[in-house]
Order: C-alpha cells, then sequence, then structure tokens
C-alpha cells in the first residue's frame, strides 16, 4: 500500500532540491578564483557562473555582468546551461504530478487509488531523473576546474578553484534524487487480493451438481 509518510517526505525532499538546483543555476559562484602564488594581498577576485561574471574588490565593491553572447560561450558552458533548465523544467513537472499523486490529496478523486499511485511513481522516477541532469554539468564543471588547476600550461592568474555553488550543487542533486527515490517507493501499488480455488482442475467456485431421482411405477 501507499505510504503517505514516505510520499510526503519524498516530495518535501525534492522540492528543497529543486530550490537549492535554481539558486545554484542563477549563482554566479561555480569558479573563484585560485590564489596559488606568494601573493598576500588579495586585490580583486573573480566568479563565474552560468549566466554572469562578477569582479569582487577588496573594499567590498562586487560589480556583475552578464554574457555578451551565448553563442561565443565554450560548448561545455551551453551544454551546462541547457541541462540546467532542463532539469529544473522537469522538476516543475514532476511536482505537479506529485502534487495530484500523494494519497492525502483528492484530485482525482477518492477512489483513484491506482491511477494516483501510479502519477506518483512516474513523478519520483522524473525526480530522479532530473537529479542525474542537473548532477552532470555540477560534476563537469568540477572536473575541468581541477583539470585546469594541476595543469602546468596553464598560469596562475587563469587558474580557478571550485566555487561554493558547487557544493551546494552537489546537495541539491543528491536531495532530488533521495527524494523522488522515497517518493517512488512510497508510492507502491494497493495490494491485490487473491481470489481463493476450490477444488483441481483450475475451476473456482464450481457449482454443485444436484441429481434428481425420478420414481418409477
Amino acid at each position: 500500500m501507499a505510504s503517505t509518510g514516505l510520499q510526503l517526505l519524498g516530495l518535501l525532499l525534492a522540492v528543497m532540491g529543486w530550490v537549492g538546483g535554481a539558486l545554484v543555476c542563477a549563482a554566479p559562484l561555480w569558479r573563484v578564483s585560485a590564489f596559488v602564488g606568494g601573493e598576500i594581498v588579495i586585490a580583486q577576485v573573480m566568479w563565474e557562473g552560468l549566466w554572469m561574471t562578477c569582479l569582487s574588490q577588496s573594499t567590498g565593491e562586487i560589480q556583475c555582468k552578464t554574457y555578451d553572447s551565448t553563442l561565443a560561450l565554450p560548448t561545455s558552458a551551453q551544454a551546462s546551461r541547457g541541462l540546467c533548465v532542463i532539469s529544473l523544467l522537469l522538476c516543475l513537472f514532476a511536482l505537479l504530478l506529485g502534487v495530484v499523486g500523494v494519497k492525502c490529496t483528492t484530485c482525482l478523486g477518492e477512489g483513484a487509488y491506482s491511477s494516483k499511485a501510479r502519477l506518483a511513481r512516474v513523478a519520483g522516477a522524473m525526480f530522479v531523473g532530473a537529479g542525474l541532469l542537473y548532477l552532470a554539468p555540477i560534476c563537469w564543471t568540477a572536473y575541468a576546474v581541477v583539470r585546469d588547476f594541476y595543469d602546468p600550461n596553464i598560469a596562475a592568474p587563469l587558474k580557478r578553484e571550485l566555487g561554493p555553488a558547487l557544493y551546494l550543487g552537489w546537495g541539491s542533486g543528491i536531495l532530488l534524487l533521495v527524494g523522488g527515490a522515497l517518493l517512488n517507493a512510497g508510492s507502491a501499488p494497493p495490494a491485490v487480493r487473491p481470489t481463493p480455488t476450490y477444488g483441481g482442475g483450475g475451476r473456482s467456485n464450481p457449482l454443485p451438481v444436484v441429481m434428481e431421482e425420478k420414481e418409477y411405477v
């Protein structure tokens, strides 16, 4: 049977992952400046995200600028944008299906338990798929940052470190995966009681045969 507690917990975790994923997608803190030399005074810190880049001064002033052209961005940045947007839209559709499919709502009527459980399982699978799509650009960006950091051919001022948005992105992706799995696990179809059978030959509920006695004169 469907478990309302697991359904609500999974839906809550998935919504938290969705909100966190939206914040990470808009944040410019995917990559930050790395100071690997002997510099003691840090005058400027560069922040880079999917949609804009920011320059933080030591005086506390922050200047941000969106990228001038989407087509001029690297292919990896364009793919990361697309995957994040698709993941967030998929979470939106999954949320709508999940609200309709959870056991405590009456959107489909009182007796539509099978249909509601099926919708909830689809919503859980969509949340899991959205989590996988969302983690792909996060992991790829982290790999590229680490690779370039240890590349001796890249100058020190051009090196970057993992920004705090990547760590929040990993947490949001895990929330989507766990929330979708709990929503799916808590939406088991209703148990169907088997029909009892009697006797052999594959017959169920055989009708008794009544023998009539005839009197002969």
